[in-house]
């Protein structure tokens, strides 16, 4: 077998066992966030980031917090302002 096509194939095995995982470790939260590890330990150091500590060096994060986090000032599509803005009209249209 090609060693490029092993480690695709180990790649992917390492994300869908991350998949699974409530806890993730500092490294599995840079691979699965995409944020590189110096802007990670920029964000933890912070406070910016939820994150466990449980014996003052490992850093643990919570897949759940972290998803929360990522996904924190969400915008509106177009298509969604457009509906509230009609549901509004329509609501105080005057008799």
């Amino acid at each position: 077998m090609d060693t490029i096509l092993i480690f695709d194939r180990l790649d992917r095995l390492e994300k869908l066992l991350t998949a699974h995982k409530e806890v993730l470790t500092f490294e599995e939260t840079c691979d699965y966030t995409g944020i590189s590890r110096s802007y990670l330990y920029k964000l933890t150091s912070s406070g910016t980031i939820p994150h466990s500590k449980p014996n003052g060096k490992m850093i643990f994060f919570e897949k759940r917090k972290l998803n929360n986090w990522l996904l924190q000032n969400s915008r509106k599509s177009k298509a969604e302002i457009e509906n509230e803005d009609l549901r509004h009209t329509l609501k105080n249209k005057q008799p």
